[in-house]
């Protein structure tokens, strides 16, 4: 093995590859395309002499050469991280950029007025934000900020609890009018989360309703099961600052209790006295105050 031919892209793309198990997952992480991803992995390999991955099927499997090299890897990559975070935590400017992860459904229901408000109050900054229903690694800095709904946010991570969310069971205003409230829910069509979702509260729920029988739609986005059931296609459960603004939609009973999910804003220990995210935090957070009601349906 010539080690001197060992770089930090090389270790990255290792990396890469061995936490996502195929060409195609580390491709998206790196931001590179498939075939650029498979190039290098072939140079590195034929450079060092070893083979790192057992290909498969299912995916590459790291040998014990590119368990080595992912481990190293992943050890200088906390480093670089570490120092990153930690330089950016001296920061006490408001200015420069800000990235923020949040769901599709908060940033269309709730969020997108307050960031075009706090943009405006503070124009030297530049917000970017990413729209996810899987919460974005705030450790190796993806976003400096998440906007989430969680009943146990991650522990390594630091934020306040800033409101809870009520959900409750919406229908299709023409197809049901205001005397279906009450009425048997188990009788009706059902659109509901797939398992890319991840919302194995609703799925309990549903179960325990007897109307996940009933569900043969089912979607990968909280947007996207709103349009469905403003289409027609059955009735969901869905956030109720998000469908009781939508006048096609109407609500078919009262808020469903077991599941109200706090809302959380969230971001890295060592961010947190940088000026411009604690700005943005105080920001998001007093004017989802302003809005509780809209919350709480």
């Amino acid at each position: 093995m010539n080690e001197q031919s060992m770089h930090w892209e090389d270790l990255r793309v290792v990396l890469a590859i061995s936490e996502a198990g195929s060409l195609s997952g580390a491709a998206r992480r790196l931001g590179l395309s498939h075939a650029t991803v498979f190039r290098r992995l072939d140079g590195i390999e034929r450079r060092l002499g070893v083979s790192l991955f057992v290909r498969a099927r299912r995916g590459y499997t790291p040998t014990p050469a590119g368990d080595d090299m992912a481990a190293t890897a992943k050890r200088i990559e906390d480093e670089v991280l570490g120092a990153e975070r930690r330089l950016i935590g001296r920061d006490l400017g408001l200015s420069g950029t800000l990235r923020v992860t949040t769901t599709d459904t908060l940033l269309m229901g709730l969020l997108s007025p307050i960031f075009a408000d706090f943009r405006r109050r503070h124009p030297q900054i530049v917000l970017e934000v990413a729209v996810s229903n899987q919460l974005y690694s705030l450790t190796r800095r993806d976003a400096d900020v998440a906007v989430r709904p969680s009943s146990t946010p991650p522990e390594m991570l630091v934020g306040r609890r800033i409101g809870q969310i009520a959900q409750a069971v919406y229908g299709a205003r023409d197809r049901h009018a205001e005397g279906c409230i009450g009425a048997d829910l188990t009788d009706l069509d059902w659109v509901g989360p797939d398992a890319q979702l991840g919302y194995p509260a609703l799925e309990a729920w549903m179960e325990s309703q007897s109307v996940a029988a009933r569900c043969r739609y089912r979607l990968d986005s909280m947007l996207g099961m709103l349009g469905a059931v403003r289409e027609g296609a059955g009735v969901a459960v869905l956030p109720c600052y998000l469908a009781d603004a939508d006048p096609r939609l109407v609500r078919l009973g009262e808020p469903v209790p077991l599941l109200a999910t706090d809302l959380w804003l969230l971001t890295h220990p060592d961010l947190r006295r940088v000026a411009r995210i604690r700005a943005l935090l105080d920001f998001i957070a007093e004017a989802v105050r302003e809005r509780e009601a809209l919350l709480r349906g």
